[in-house]
């Protein structure tokens, strides 16, 4: 027996057609044709990505990483030596002591870095987003499963209690003739028992 998604939103989300998200639209279908509704949400974000997208997600791991820390400090150690080694020789530091040259370095990186992990931490939100979406439908799904459970059962259950009823009333019937029957066996069995005496007497 087939069911129409318009029949099975009425009857299970209490909802229109019409009135019906698409991603409810979606699990109604899946539950109609018994398709699973799970996705892998990592391989869908990440097969959709843009060449600017791949390139701010891998800046922004590699600028959280361990590496990136100890190599910059590495860095600033070495432009600090070098350029205290060059004034303690006497010659002409590329950068001297105020090290203004290192602060617009750091400035260009801070400037460039934060908005690159701004637009990893966008798409990281977006990501979260799909999974809530993900999982909403899979809860709805489920619980669309377990209202079609329910409704099997309780369909079951008024069947077995029809059937007891109608064995009910057969057994009922029988008693009733086998009560019916029994006053005139027994009438019966005490006339042929006169009989018998008033053979025997005779």
């Amino acid at each position: 027996m087939s069911v129409e998604p318009q029949e099975l939103a009425k009857r299970v989300l209490r909802r229109e057609w019409d009135s019906l998200s698409s991603s409810e639209r979606r699990v109604i279908e899946h539950v109609l044709t018994r398709a699973p509704v799970t996705r892998d949400t990592n391989q869908e974000f990440t097969g959709a990505r843009r060449f600017g997208e791949r390139m701010a997600d891998r800046i922004a791991a590699f600028g959280g990483s361990w590496p990136f820390v100890l190599g910059f400090i590495a860095c600033l150690v070495g432009w600090l030596a070098l350029n205290s080694w060059m004034l303690a020789t006497g010659r002409r530091p590329f950068d001297p002591f105020p090290f203004i040259l290192l602060n617009l370095v750091l400035s260009m990186v801070a400037a460039l870095q934060a908005p690159v992990i701004l637009m990893s931490q966008n798409r990281h939100s977006s990501k979260d987003r799909l999974d809530a979406a993900l999982d909403y439908e899979v809860n709805l799904k489920s619980e669309i499963e377990l209202r079609s459970l329910h409704d099997k059962l309780d369909d079951l259950r008024e069947r077995g209690w029809a059937e007891l009823v109608l064995m009910q009333q057969r057994q009922i019937g029988l008693l009733e003739q086998l009560c019916r029957a029994a006053p005139s066996a027994e009438a019966g069995g005490e006339r042929a028992g006169w009989v018998r005496e008033a053979d025997s007497g005779g």
